[in-house]
């Protein structure tokens, strides 16, 4: 099997230029752009509000959103997953729109473990209501021993997740083709950490083991380079915007190939393959990147 170590040492422009951008960001703490929506009482902020601590027990999960909404842009945070046995668990970072009957949503969801087992990441994209677009990555490393980075870039053109730079999926806006792709309304940051063992580890077969409760998730360096809405002026004008520059409108050959690895080595289930639920794989699963 592939290492993505062993893929070129070069520096990608798309990177660099991020990186640059990144820096100017002011240094957030969480409630300088959250609240807590949910079960107050689990969640715990660390390092002066520049982290956060969930915790999930028998009694309640936890979650947090955004105080604005967003239209296009580069949304990143950094996060420890749950160690040890996790299964049952669900850590949920995303973005939604408030209208639920034709609702937008971009979903990381990493569905916890047995000990000694990969941690998986679901990915998916509501559109204009539709979702059903789910996709299953198991990680190349502990993502429970330290934190690691997890990003969502959303521009005109399509929409990247990214774990630790690694573009792991690919959405690209085909309306042109009557696929169905966000970009009319403005949507929230989301996370919740939550009791999920109905279906998150094998389908609902390894449940939940509350004997090694209580679970905590950890976040830090909450990162918000979009638009908020309503939208400002520099929202208007694609030049103000790094994330609607031509480089970032489609991966540059270095992404490309790291996430051609990550597909080859590490997909476990991608819905546009499934033939029992999609016997025609629907039109934006043909469009590639």
């Amino acid at each position: 099997m592939a290492s993505i170590s062993s893929l070129p040492l070069i520096f990608p422009l798309f990177l660099v230029l991020t990186s640059l951008c990144l820096s100017n960001a002011k240094p957030a703490t969480f409630l300088d752009d959250f609240k807590i929506t949910w079960s107050e009482n689990h969640i715990k902020q660390m390092e002066n509000g520049t982290a956060i601590q969930l915790l999930l027990d028998q009694s309640s999960g936890c979650g947090f959103a955004s105080k604005n909404k967003f239209m296009y842009g580069h949304i990143s945070m950094k996060i420890k997953l749950i160690p040890g046995d996790s299964a049952g668990t669900v850590t949920a970072f995303y973005l939604m729109s408030d209208k639920n009957e034709i609702r937008d949503e971009l979903d990381f969801e990493f569905l916890g473990n047995r000990t000694g087992q990969p941690y998986t990441v679901q990915t998916n994209v509501y559109a204009h209501g539709k979702g059903d677009r789910e996709q299953r990555v198991n990680l190349w490393f502990d993502p429970s021993a330290q934190f690691h980075s997890y990003s969502i870039l959303w521009n005109r053109h399509h929409i990247v997740f990214y774990v630790d730079a690694v573009p792991i999926r690919v959405y690209k806006n085909n309306e042109a083709k009557g696929v169905p792709y966000p970009n009319w309304q403005p949507m929230g940051i989301y996370s919740t950490l939550w009791d999920a063992d109905n279906w998150a580890t094998r389908g609902g077969l390894e449940k939940t083991d509350w004997s090694k409760a209580p679970f905590y998730a950890y976040y830090k360096d909450f990162d918000i380079e979009a638009c908020t809405m309503p939208a400002p002026a520099a929202c208007t004008s694609k030049a103000n915007n790094w994330w609607d520059l031509p480089m970032y409108q489609q991966l540059d050959s270095i992404q490309a190939r790291k996430y051609r690895w990550v597909r080859l080595n590490h997909m476990i289930y991608d819905y546009c393959t499934d033939k029992a639920r999609n016997p025609v794989p629907p039109p934006e699963c043909l469009a590639g990147i």
